[in-house]
């Protein structure tokens, strides 16, 4: 029964990012990037809210923390959204969706260089996977890229 309880939450998951990819591929012919990134979060609030207020948990950052909760917000959600939108309005979903998948290799190094934490073996051999593979995918875009093109590239490995 739990293998099949995982196997069911995992496809859900899969097919919630997979249609969010094709959704904002879609979005990005008709609406600006900042436009489409303050949708995506005003769709999604309402269930992250129903979810929170049945798990009694708040939403919130202490009082003394709020500031830092904006700057998270900030800096972690709306500008590396809005970026991503952005590049896709130049690259195809596919790629868009490897390039931001790599978000967990810029979090380890981000937390090596400045929280001082130290990376385990496994760590370091997935991020040696992702960075060789991620190199490999636009190595080969360049054959076939144009400015544009190099334009949304940049635009998503900045919002990683």
């Amino acid at each position: 029964m739990r293998k099949v309880s995982i196997s069911i939450l995992f496809m859900l998951v899969s097919l919630t990012w997979g249609t969010t990819w094709l959704a904002m591929r879609i979005a990005v012919e008709t609406i600006p990037p900042v436009f489409a990134t303050g949708m995506r979060f005003m769709f999604a609030a309402p269930f992250l809210i129903i979810i929170a207020w049945l798990r009694k948990k708040t939403l919130l950052f202490p009082p003394g923390q709020r500031l830092f909760q904006f700057v998270i917000c900030i800096f972690y959600f709306c500008i590396p959204f809005s970026l991503m939108i952005y590049g896709e309005t130049y690259v195809n979903s596919g790629l868009a969706a490897i390039i931001f998948a790599n978000m967990p290799v810029a979090v380890l190094i981000a937390s090596v260089l400045f929280l001082n934490e130290k990376a385990k073996l496994m760590q370091i051999a997935g991020l040696t996977i992702a960075i060789t593979a991620l190199t490999g995918i636009l190595l080969e875009e360049t054959n076939t890229s144009t400015e544009s093109h190099w334009q949304g590239i940049t635009a998503l490995i900045s919002a990683v």
